[in-house]
């Protein structure tokens, strides 16, 4: 108890700072990269946000070495190795390993996730025995402020777990337990259920969570949010083994910066649209696949102005959704059972390739290259759609990559 109250405190105290740090318009800007950019902040924000914005894009491009308090076992050294140019993961380098049995996540077995490195001296964690696994590919990082911004009954309202409408497509929604450390201040904050609304099986419901958990989980370093290194089980439950940096390695306002970072990331803009582009919408839509990708959601009222009542043209709703056995992991999430994935959002497709060094990862294991081959992949209530994909014409289905690849 006492531990909870005094991560409350310290987070709340942070947040507090980091908006008061907003609300001094005479810090530096920083000047948008482009249009064709993956990690620039949304247009005409305050000399405030954009110094903010600034912090955390240091923070998520920093490096941790040893000296930092890296590891003592962990998967990759900086935010930026897993979300290069704030996309998604790249190969080998954006895939992380979840384990559990069943939906007991082993805690005391080094789950829910595989740290698969470790700094020098101690071993790297190992896959217990008779274990789920699902291989996660790295998701884009830009536009979560926008999803964050999404209100709570927008998405409720997508739902329909009973398929009312009989048209094979259920979707629902994840509700899972915020973690403690999360103030009331935050969007997906407790206490009860909460809407879940990030990661690949919407299992996480606040940025602020996913970001202090990557601290964490993928590269070894605790906050004032998460102040405990991971137990190591092949280690004997040792949990600094080499490690000879004081817990916590990092305060809560780097933390918090890095939150501030990713929910003022933009989404890129739209691509080109041509005649080509717009028949291969027509297609899009008339496939059913606009039931689960949904073109746009809008946000709610939100401090920062440029995520407050806007458009979200994500292409997604945010639902989980049966995609099939040929995509199925096998392992639940939460609510999420080992069939189900919340509809991967668009936005972004036309440059995935360009920001992965020529070669784009598709799917939630980035198995495969191929754009077209990963909608054959979808099953379950996506069989329909999958059908009238394969049913069309060669000509036809370029159309529709043509206009994915405008996204």
């Amino acid at each position: 108890m006492k531990r909870v109250l005094r991560v409350g405190f310290l987070s709340l105290c942070s947040v507090i700072l980091v908006f008061a740090i907003w609300g001094c318009d005479t810090l530096l800007t920083k000047a948008p990269l482009g249009l064709d950019t993956l990690e620039s902040p949304f247009e005409g924000m305050s000399n405030a946000l954009n110094a903010t914005f600034i912090r955390g894009d240091e923070n998520f491009d920093r490096v941790f070495t040893v000296r930092d308090g890296l590891g003592p076992i962990f998967n990759q050294p900086s935010c930026g190795t897993c979300h290069p140019g704030d996309g998604r993961g790249k190969g080998l380098t954006g895939l992380l390993t979840r384990f559990s049995r069943g939906a007991d996540l082993l805690p005391l077995m080094g789950g829910p996730q595989l740290q698969d490195r470790a700094i020098p001296g101690v071993t790297p964690e190992r896959l217990p025995p008779g274990v789920d696994t699902s291989l996660r590919l790295a998701p884009p990082v830009f536009g979560m402020g926008l999803i964050e911004a999404i209100p709570e009954e927008t998405i409720l309202n997508l739902a329909d777990p009973n398929d009312r409408n009989g048209d094979g497509i259920s979707g629902r929604v994840n509700m899972v337990e915020p973690a403690d450390f999360v103030p009331p201040t935050e969007i997906g904050s407790g206490p009860g259920l909460r809407l879940g609304r990030f990661s690949r099986k919407s299992q996480v419901s606040s940025i602020l969570q996913q970001v202090a958990g990557a601290y964490h989980q993928d590269m070894g370093v605790t906050s004032d949010f998460l102040p405990t290194e991971n137990s190591h089980p092949q280690a004997g439950g040792t949990t600094a083994m080499g490690d000879q940096v004081a817990d916590p390695e990092i305060p809560a306002r780097i933390v918090l910066e890095t939150v501030a970072y990713v929910r003022l990331l933009a989404p890129p803009r739209r691509g080109e649209i041509t005649e080509e582009v717009r028949k291969g919408e027509t297609l899009f839509m008339s496939m059913g696949c606009a039931s689960c990708h949904v073109p746009s959601l809008r946000t709610g009222p939100s401090p920062v102005p440029q995520l407050s009542n806007v458009e979200a043209r994500l292409y997604s709703d945010l639902l989980l959704h049966d995609l099939g056995p040929a995509l199925a992991d096998n392992r639940p999430d939460g609510e999420a059972n080992g069939f189900e994935w919340r509809t991967t959002p668009l936005w972004g497709l036309r440059l995935v390739a360009e920001n992965l060094g020529g070669t784009p990862f598709f799917l939630h294991d980035g198995r495969t290259s191929d754009l077209s081959e990963a909608i054959r992949l979808h099953g379950g209530e996506a069989e329909k759609t999958r059908r009238a994909f394969v049913g069309l014409s060669e000509t036809d289905r370029g159309g529709v990559m043509v206009f994915l690849n405008s996204l």
